[in-house]
């Protein structure tokens, strides 16, 4: 009845469930099973687990889709929702029941607890100890008649489970160390692992490629699968993404969630991009992938078997990279909202232009841009290049400020201001003209360049700024 072949063509899933936002783990694991299908002309689905009644909710399923199709990473079929098949799952629970390959349990959770207790004192794997596999059918129809609570049980064979994953090679589980476990809270509500193997069965689905965290979970999943005459997938489990000191990055220590990445100024093309280096190597000196060239590029072979770290530095990297390479009117587009309080966008577009170089992500625009708008407190002595007398700055920044007011407002552009200073400059030296005057217009120890911070602001914003700047002097000198 149940019986079938695996599809000719491949066919992968993604399977979050809805009880938290996207983070880094599931995103990667979409990104692979997305790159798997279209490399090889394949069908990537995504399946919603939301059975968990309790932790599962409506926004965190529309910001794992949110974020995926952001990212560019879209699926082929309508979604599929757990919740919404408990008829599909009935009939392979009945026929599980009727085969007496699984049975009903009435044990109370205190009982199982107890004994978990007992058989870890003792320095056992805790299992179940098969007090409930002798019911018969008829009698435990009765207690559940009766209204005796009862969970599902599957009679786990005794013998060894053998694998072969496509990353890892060969793997082997003794399934008597399992114990019955439970399948499901009753003949219409499967719990995980039976679930996912008849969804999976259900899709059709060739290839299985999650995260090694789930890899105890295989063999329990083929033991179902053989008890149901279903055909084997393929496995394929990801390394695990670790810290930098190689604990396992979780959501409870680290920032994870691809919205939080999002809001703080990555690129979609920079979070793409790193990581598919999380766990996959392309064989190449290559560092700048496309999501198009990742999918012409993407192999099995290229994933590795050891854990992946998380380096934040790289990810800052690739995202700086790409800031630089964005067309100007995109990166603005992307970038105004953290310009709100200005509404000139000529301005934000220069300061956006000479900032792009210096920024790690978006938000430093707004962090790493307040001076254009209101210039910090600082100390006079920042003014000062080297060991240079304070008089001599003092005179140089007077000496720019008399040039400055020669020029017409509209004239107040780089390329004369440039002409004017490196007249300046010609008289005493580069330092003692550029520092000077680079912290007066920006109040900041580092800064882009003086010129092209004078031509954003503006001729009269500079001269009342290099006018302070040489009260502060004068205030030292006297002081």
């Amino acid at each position: 009845m149940f019986k079938n072949l695996l599809p000719s063509k491949i066919r992968v899933r993604i399977a979050p469930s809805p009880t938290g936002q996207l983070h880094f783990g599931t995103a990667r694991t979409a990104l692979f099973n997305f790159l798997f299908a279209r490399a090889n002309n394949g069908v990537f689905l995504v399946r919603i687990e939301d059975t968990d009644v309790e932790r599962s909710k409506k926004e965190f399923e529309k910001d794992i889709l949110d974020n995926l199709t952001w990212l560019g990473i879209s699926w082929d079929e309508e979604i599929i929702r757990q919740s919404e098949r408990k008829k599909i799952y009935h009939p392979y629970i009945k026929k599980l029941l009727e085969k007496d390959l699984a049975y009903y349990c009435f044990c109370q959770a205190e009982d199982l607890e107890a004994i978990k207790a007992e058989q870890m004192s003792r320095g056992e794997a805790p299992r179940y100890s098969g007090h409930c596999q002798s019911i018969k059918p008829e009698i435990a129809q009765e207690r559940i008649t009766q209204g005796e609570k009862s969970i599902i049980r599957l009679r786990v064979p005794q013998k060894n489970i053998e694998f072969e994953d496509l990353v890892k090679g060969k793997i082997t589980y003794d399934a008597s160390l399992f114990g019955d476990f439970v399948i499901a809270k009753n003949e219409d509500e499967p719990i995980y692992n039976l679930a996912v193997v008849i969804d999976d069965f259900e899709s059709r689905i060739s290839h299985i490629i999650r995260g090694e965290d789930h890899i105890s979970n295989t063999p329990k999943q083929i033991i179902i699968q053989k008890m149901l005459d279903f055909p084997r997938p393929h496995y394929i489990h990801l390394p695990l993404i670790l810290n930098p000191d190689r604990s396992k990055m979780s959501k409870r220590k680290n920032i994870t969630s691809i919205k939080d990445y999002r809001e703080d100024g990555f690129l979609k093309e920079a979070l793409i991009n790193f990581i598919a280096f999380l766990g996959w190597n392309p064989k190449t000196n290559t560092e700048i992938f496309s999501l198009e060239k990742l999918i012409t590029e993407f192999s099995i072979k290229g994933i590795q078997k050891a854990g992946a770290v998380f380096n934040l530095q790289k990810l800052e990297w690739f995202n700086n990279y790409y800031i630089k390479h964005l067309p100007l009117e995109t990166l603005f587009e992307l970038s105004k909202d953290y310009f709100q309080n200005c509404q000139d966008k000529e301005k934000i577009k220069k300061i956006i232009s000479l900032q792009k170089d210096r920024v790690k992500k978006l938000s430093e625009f707004k962090t790493n841009s307040k001076f254009f708008f209101e210039l910090p407190n600082y100390e006079g002595q920042l003014l000062i290049w080297k060991n240079s007398p304070n008089d001599l700055i003092l005179n140089n920044l007077k000496k720019i400020k008399s040039e400055f007011e020669k020029i017409n407002n509209s004239d107040f552009v780089f390329i004369n201001l440039k002409k004017i200073i490196d007249g300046l400059v010609g008289e005493s030296g580069s330092g003692e003209i550029y520092w000077p005057l680079r912290t007066a217009l920006s109040g900041l120890k580092e800064s882009p360049p003086p010129l092209e911070i004078a031509e954003i602001i503006g001729q009269k914003e500079s001269l009342i700024r290099i006018e302070q700047a040489m009260e502060l002097l004068k205030s030292e000198l006297t002081g």
